[in-house]
């Protein structure tokens, strides 16, 4: 045995990389030895380069990043997904010193070259199915086109529908976004990261980014530890529980501290109560904004305090290479700091097969303007996750769905945007090929002279916004004619047809980072067309498109029928076409709650219960109430209606559980209406007295039910005691004996409850 491990680092020592490359996917041991050998060989300079991921552009022109690349300075690379500068950039770092190649990532946040819903959108069919089919072709598109990292799923809970990064989360709900998560991580990355069509996720934003004060882009996050652990933090540990092997640092601070310089975040809580031991990711410039957070004097102290918190990896920040070999010969970092950083890319690396394959995923022939976008297997797969995303909010006298013999006035802003239908984060996906609400009606009805377009209202008369948009790069469609003009063109149409199908809501740019608001009604233009169009007394269908929870309360009240449809892809328009026209009996519920106004911001269904609760008996007016607003949302969570009805009762399998058994839930389902249709079966639980005060209610299980008309069918739960366990005032993670409270319903106003008691043995 000893002469064996003698022979093999003879050969390793003395072949170095080369050697080293055909040791992928053997033990942990052989991968120490191979990645120690690699560290003995790398000088600082190259050891900080692994920890550099840096993006081509600006005064970074591709030739320097080549340059970089083959003196060993660049670890990995971002944003970039043209061939064949990938291969070319591999092939270079190959000529480095020690032959270390790159990994190449990308946002690929919902969809890659065909782009999906929303993870807005995505939640909201509370379907694991739909969610995984979502991260599978993500990742296999993402791979095929050379990328290996994505800056994903982002599991931020947020409660603040200002926030512009909503639509790129799952929503208010620990439980759901954490399902989310878990299967995103666990689709994406698939069983090895040595598969091919492994795509390492980076869960994100580490941590309360989704908590900032006033909804504000990169404002600060104040929250006790209880709540952060009881709530916040329950998604990020549930990725990292399913294997996400890399971690994104949130741009906030968090409780006084930035997230980037906490080393209780980082290190205590990530490192050694989670132990994670994949790499810790800076966001973009996080780290030199440590100097405007006020804690870091310069750039090199930023430097400083960065690695000492426990990042690992720099994002598009400068200043590494720049400062860390001088900070390690000053002795205000030890090298064994710096290698344990380098230690934790390069075992990525080689986990993902890098060394044995450099060029596993790379093709420079690749032809990006037809990879995928056409893929029709593909484009089904996004319409049918598209058409589970959307949520049926009114449906007066069944007016829904429509008869494709009817003359159809589709009239909106939104209508026939390419570009707004793919959503925020959807850079790889091509706007030209996504079918518009309009083009997917008029494919439906076979007959296009039945189906009558106007544009009916500019998205907004505010200039500041179409400035705002268009920093991203795009440009939102203006129409120079006057307001009047096109209302006018639009009545006209409508007064023809048999029905207004309305496209309203917000451009894809307002629902994006750094897209805060505090307004969260309809922009005055669309109000005015909505009004107008009521006027014409024809029956109004309010289609939304938007990226976070509106406030619709007026609208709300217009509609005859009202369709929650987000952001949905690239096949978005034939999705929304397949449930106006009943292809498809909507089944989407909502992952977040609609304000009825912004003063009741937050609003959320899962609050703590009040001395003085709303509605108590006796006591006057003198209860947690608003007395100029309702308490309740406009919609809750959970909510979402169907073309038919459904009826539930369940029974508990006992009145009592010991610490070693559990509850079974039994539910009874029956679709009582006239039309095949899927319910979410939503299971609630409330600790009715504790140490601590405690939710009303929390979600701890779904299931999801499909039933023709008049079938009965059953879904099953099991309450476990783990399931019962909250942080107490002494942050100890418990169940304590007392009653329980079970719902089950359709949303999370549900009052249909049964109750059980955890016995104290």
């Amino acid at each position: 045995m000893i002469k064996k491990l003698a022979l093999f680092l003879f050969f390793l020592v003395f072949s170095g990389p080369l050697f080293a490359q055909e040791l992928n996917g053997k033990t942990n041991a052989e991968k120490k030895v191979f990645i120690d050998n690699l560290l003995s060989k790398m000088t600082i300079q190259e050891k900080v380069g692994q920890l550099r991921l840096v993006s081509v552009g600006g005064d970074l022109t591709l030739n320097k990043v080549l340059d970089q690349i083959e003196a060993g300075e660049i670890g990995g690379i971002f944003n970039t997904i043209v061939e064949p500068d990938l291969s070319q950039m591999q092939e270079r770092a190959l000529k480095s010193p020690n032959k270390i190649p790159l990994y190449f990532g990308f946002d690929i946040i919902h969809g890659h070259r065909t782009v999906f819903p929303i993870n807005l959108g995505i939640a909201s069919t509370w379907d694991r199915s739909a969610i995984a089919k979502a991260a599978e072709v993500s990742a296999d598109e993402a791979t095929s086109d050379g990328l290996n990292v994505t800056w994903a799923p982002m599991v931020d809970i947020t409660r603040d529908p200002r926030w512009g990064r909503v639509s790129e989360g799952f929503g208010e709900d620990p439980y759901l976004t954490s399902e989310a998560g878990r299967i995103f991580v666990e689709k994406m990355q698939k069983q090895s990261l040595a598969d091919k069509k492994s795509l390492v996720t980076t869960v994100k934003h580490f941590a309360l980014y989704g908590a900032v004060e006033g909804g504000r882009e990169y404002n600060s996050t104040d929250m006790s530890e209880r709540k952060m652990f009881q709530e916040y933090l329950v998604p990020y540990k549930a990725a990292i529980d399913a294997g996400s092997r890399a971690v994104m640092v949130s741009l906030v601070s968090v409780n006084g501290i930035p997230a980037t310089a906490n080393h209780w975040l980082l290190t205590e809580v990530l490192r050694n109560q989670w132990h994670f031991d994949g790499v810790v990711v800076s966001d973009h410039g996080a780290i030199r904004e440590l100097i405007n957070h006020g804690v870091a004097s310069d750039p090199k102290d930023a430097v400083r305090v960065a690695i000492k918190a426990g990042i690992d990896i720099s994002m598009n920040d400068e200043y590494f290479l720049q400062f860390l070999p001088e900070l390690v010969k000053e002795g205000a970092i030890t090298e064994d700091e710096i290698n344990q950083a380098c230690r934790h890319v390069l075992e990525l690396k080689y986990d993902m097969g890098l060394f044995s394959d450099p060029y596993r995923n790379l093709d420079p022939k690749l032809n990006i303007e037809t990879m995928f976008a056409n893929d029709r297997l593909h484009r089904e797969e996004a319409r049918d996750v598209a058409r589970r995303s959307i949520v049926l909010l009114k449906n007066n006298n069944e007016i829904l769905p429509l008869t494709k013999n009817k003359k159809i006035a589709v009239i909106g802003p939104l209508a026939d945007s390419q570009r707004d239908i793919l959503g925020s984060w959807s850079g790889a996906g091509r706007a030209n090929l996504a079918v518009t609400p309009l083009e997917g009606i008029k494919r439906a009805v076979n007959n296009s002279k039945s189906v009558s377009y106007a544009f009916g209202a500019n998205l907004s008369d505010d200039a500041n916004l179409y400035r705002f948009l268009n920093l991203y790069g795009e440009t939102t469609k203006f129409d120079h004619r006057s307001a009047k003009q096109m209302i006018t063109e639009a009545i006209g149409i409508a007064k023809k047809s048999d029905v207004v199908v309305a496209f309203v809501g917000e451009a894809e740019g307002m629902a994006h980072e750094s897209s805060s608001r505090t307004n969260l009604s309809l922009p005055a233009t669309q109000k005015q067309l909505l009004n107008a169009l009521k006027k014409t007394g024809k029956p109004l269908v309010i289609v939304l498109m938007n990226g976070r929870p509106l406030t619709l309360s007026e609208e709300y009240a217009q509609a005859d029928a009202m369709l929650e449809t987000w952001f949905l892809g690239t096949e978005g328009g034939n999705a929304i076409a397949d449930v106006l026209f009943g292809d498809y009996n909507p089944s989407g519920k909502l992952p977040m709650s609609f304000p009825d106004n912004v003063g009741q911001i937050p609003v959320y269904y899962s609050h703590l219960n009040t001395g003085r609760p709303r509605g108590t008996e006796n006591m006057g007016k003198y209860t947690t109430s608003y007395f100029d607003s309702p308490n309740d949302p406009l919609f809750p969570f959970g909510f979402g209606l169907s073309y038919t009805n459904f009826a539930m009762d369940f029974s508990l399998s006992s009145s009592e559980m010991n610490k070693d058994g559990e509850i079974i839930v039994k539910v009874n389902v029956e679709n009582i209406g006239n039309k095949e249709g899927m319910q979410t079966v939503q299971l609630y639980l409330q600790d009715v007295t504790a140490s601590v005060s405690r939710p009303v209610k929390e979600l701890i299980g779904f299931e999801n039910i499909n039933l023709k008309p008049h079938e009965k069918g059953e879904v099953e739960f099991v309450i476990k005691y783990d399931m019962l366990k909250f942080w107490n005032d002494k942050m100890e993670y418990v169940a304590e004996p007392g009653k329980f409270n079970v719902f089950i319903g359709s949303d999370s106003r549900t009052q249909d409850k049964k109750t059980f008691s955890l016995l104290d043995k």
